[in-house]
């Protein structure tokens, strides 16, 4: 690794992913690589990312977080394999990818987030153009996988378009079909987070209904859990974190950690960066 990649390149802790990731994130997105000394394709795609941080001269750093030695990181982004690369831009994850992609398609994976330095007008024209509707995007890209079947993730990328066209089923029969590598990428995670917190509400209690029995016991954490998805998704969504919260510090192990998991679903799903990155310091001190 040469001085020019070190500028741009780090290991990533426990200690300081607040500050070196969450926090950093805001100024510029950063790459973060799951890894391992024992994975072989790591070892492939480690100098690929490195070479690509040192190309891009700052536009994004690149964090990596040996999981053997961060296991509670590991678990906090729900690695399952290695390597999987998260990029966390404005105190979120915005995207990822499992497994070790050759360059080119690291360069086009990037190219979606991440723009170069000395690009500035080629980004001010991107931001100009008008933005694509959800349906827009669906139809587009049921038409690009009518004419290139092969290409699976143009199905994750339909199912990401579903989900925020509000046909959770589509967008969950997508995710269903997706090959084992897409399954686990970060945006799958997310949109499979956003459907499954809809569905725990399919058949629950009103607002009003979920309050009244927790004014009756405040250790109903059903209806807490019930009452933090009804906010979350309405238009409260802090209010609805503070109900995991509760749960978390009052029964972190209640339903098999429901509380944790809710808001890790959370703070992928919510585009508040200062909100996420405040809950997410709580939940931390909750946890360590």
């Amino acid at each position: 690794m040469t001085d020019a990649t070190l500028d741009h390149v780090f290991e990533v802790t426990e200690q300081n992913f607040e500050t070196e990731v969450i926090n950093a994130s805001l100024d510029a997105p950063v790459l973060v690589d799951f890894w391992a000394t024992w994975c072989g394709p790591c070892k492939t795609l480690g100098p690929l990312l490195e070479q690509l941080a040192t190309e891009y001269k700052g536009a994004f750093r690149l964090g990596k977080v040996d999981v053997d030695k961060n296991q509670q990181l590991a678990a906090m982004f729900g690695i399952r394999s290695v390597p999987t690369v998260v990029l966390v831009k404005d105190g979120q994850i915005a995207d990822g990818f499992a497994g070790a992609l050759p360059l080119g398609q690291l360069r086009e994976f990037l190219a979606r987030h991440v723009q170069p330095l000395d690009g500035a007008d080629d980004e001010a024209e991107e931001v100009a153009a008008p933005a694509e509707t959800p349906e827009a995007a669906v139809n587009r890209l049921q038409q690009a996988i009518a004419a290139e079947p092969e290409r699976a993730e143009l199905k994750l990328d339909l199912a990401v378009a579903l989900a925020q066209a509000g046909h959770s089923d589509a967008a969950a029969t997508e995710l269903d079909t997706l090959p084992a590598n897409l399954a686990t990428d970060a945006r799958a995670v997310r949109v499979r987070q956003q459907l499954e917190l809809a569905r725990a509400l399919k058949d629950a209690p009103a607002q009003a209904e979920l309050e009244q029995r927790i004014a009756t016991d405040v250790a109903d954490w059903q209806a807490r859990d019930l009452l933090g998805v009804r906010l979350l998704l309405g238009d409260d969504p802090a209010a609805g974190l503070e109900q995991f919260l509760a749960i978390l510090e009052k029964a972190r192990d209640w339903n098999d950690g429901a509380a944790k998991k809710r808001l890790l679903a959370a703070f992928g799903t919510l585009d508040d960066a200062e909100l996420v990155g405040r809950y997410r310091r709580r939940m931390a001190s909750l946890l360590f």
